[in-house]
């Protein structure tokens, strides 16, 4: 008896094992995306596009006199509207599990530019989710490859912490995970039809890009980890309609969580990203007063370093557009003011008759697939059970993909998570209590490697691999850094510490081989 019972035992463990390996297959075994784009000085063409990403709400939990509900309690029924027993609902990311929604506030989008020329076509799109990962980038492009070719296509997430869990940690319990494969799959065919919708409505067009990389906006973010490096910069690319002068579209990026209306709400929103598209678009106002006009076309919002950690928590303020008002709950009111203050120092921005227009520019693309270690066990652990929709090309080896891009005046640099701020605008320290006693290695900042005049660092780009801490923070026990008493935020939600020396190694890498001028 015993022996049978030990041959069950090693059944079971030979199916857990093979189920296990299973869950952390390569859903992209052999893809790769390390590709050199070149293009002379050609006429510009562009077109944008926006498909709405909105999931479909199932069932929703009701008390007693039929109002929606957070969580369930004593007494409390959930509409079954599959009519199966089951409380099929959508998991809200970010934060912590079981935080269903309740209902919509405004639209979920996947917003695209489209910019080509004779020699090459470059697609960028960015989508509100939590993040995207590097298999489901791919997903994309091949979706858009069947009807039409791209040189080269970025997708960002806004990292919206109201919006759908689409990478799995944050379903009903830390064993389940949140992911709906259908919502999953109808976020790539509706980017995908966004990219060839602004191909199709493609027209010459011009270019004008506009900066403040001052402290301006330093008011509206709040960094809870030392030390208090930001990066305040809001950097602007508008593109207009040749024959009709009127805007097709305007990317926007600022360096900001997308988490301001904070962990009770259970509406699905694209927090103040909506609002900061809204008032770029249609204008900024607020009851009968209007501060500035809307320019019109689809705007793009593009976070940047938001690592370390940015964010506005209930405990930080935000001042009214109009009146002497400062929010500190986490309401819309305050995910509004913030996303109004932004979009008026767009418009004001973009008035500067100054600025230059291009008709014409040059494009340097380099991209490059690479392979990052995995040191984080809860990472581990959950792709193993499935939870963490992951694979690996091998053994906890994550592909995953850096690029740069120098287009006239402005560069780009696309960074796969949440990178911390100083590796980007300086101010790694070597700071006492850190896990490794080492000088910082991710030197010089990347800000000072990018060429032209206008330097935007797209975030979350075509991955979602947590957080790139500078290996010099790392700090994942005791005593903290600073000798702080208090355990620091971020390792838990990083690959590990070799992931930001490995990025900043091979950004600086491609960003000398792009031309300087």
């Amino acid at each position: 008896m015993l022996r049978y019972f030990l041959y069950l035992l090693l059944g079971v463990f030979i199916v857990l094992i093979g189920i296990g390996i299973y869950n952390v297959r390569d859903r992209k075994s052999g893809y790769d995306y390390t590709k050199t784009i070149t293009s002379p000085e050609l006429p510009i063409v562009a077109g944008f596009s926006k498909k709405t990403i909105n999931p479909i709400l199932i069932d929703t939990w009701v008390d007693a006199d039929g109002d929606a509900r957070y969580k369930p309690d004593n007494g409390d029924t959930y509409i079954d509207k599959n009519n199966n027993g089951e409380f099929d609902a959508v998991y809200l990311a970010g934060f912590h599990q079981n935080r269903p929604a309740q209902g919509f506030h405004d639209s979920l989008w996947s917003r695209v530019m489209v910019l080509k020329n004779d020699k090459v076509k470059i697609g960028i799109a960015v989508i509100d989710a939590i993040g995207f990962g590097n298999d489901q980038i791919a997903k994309i492009r091949e979706k858009v490859q069947e009807s039409t070719d791209f040189d080269y296509i970025g997708v960002m997430s806004t990292h919206d912490h109201e919006s759908p869990d689409v990478i799995g940690i944050w379903g009903a319990g830390i064993f389940k995970s949140g992911i709906d494969d259908e919502y999953v799959n109808h976020i790539i065919d509706q980017t995908a039809l966004a990219l060839i919708e602004a191909d199709e409505k493609a027209e010459p067009a011009s270019i004008i890009f506009a900066q403040d990389t001052s402290d301006r906006l330093k008011y509206l973010v709040d960094d809870s980890r030392k030390p208090h490096i930001f990066d305040p910069g809001l950097r602007l690319m508008r593109v207009v309609s040749q024959a009709t002068n009127k805007t097709l579209g305007t990317i926007v990026s600022w360096a900001n969580h997308p988490e301001t209306l904070w962990s009770k709400n259970i509406q699905i929103t694209s927090d103040f990203p909506h609002y900061i598209r809204q008032g770029v678009e249609e204008g900024v106002s607020q009851n009968d007063s209007t501060f500035a006009e809307g320019i019109g076309g689809v705007a793009l919002y593009i976070n940047g370093a938001i690592g370390g950690l940015m964010h506005t928590s209930p405990r930080f303020p935000i001042p009214d557009i109009q009146t002497d008002t400062a929010y500190k709950e986490a309401t819309f009111e305050k995910a509004k003011a913030q996303g109004d203050h932004v979009a008026l120092l767009a418009l004001n921005l973009l008035k500067d008759s100054t600025l230059q227009s291009y008709t014409s520019t040059s494009h340097n693309i380099i991209s490059k697939t690479l392979y990052l270690p995995v040191a984080n066990n809860k990472f581990k652990l959950a792709s193993l059970l499935g939870v963490l929709d992951k694979g690996y090309s091998s053994w906890f080896s994550s592909r995953s993909e850096v690029a740069v891009w120098k287009m006239g005046p402005a560069s780009f640099i696309f960074v796969p998570g949440e990178i911390y701020p100083e590796i980007v605008n300086g101010g790694i320290e070597h700071p006492p209590g850190g896990d490794y006693d080492i000088d910082p290695v991710e030197i010089p900042p990347l800000r000072d490697l990018m060429p032209g005049e206008y330097k935007f660092v797209f975030g979350l780009a075509n991955d979602m691999i947590g957080y790139i801490i500078p290996k010099s923070h790392w700090d994942d026990e005791p005593p903290y850094l600073y000798l702080d008493e208090r355990e620091t935020y971020g390792e838990t939600n990083s690959l590990g510490p070799e992931t930001a020396p490995i990025l900043h190694s091979e950004l600086k890498g491609l960003m000398e081989q792009l031309p300087t001028k």
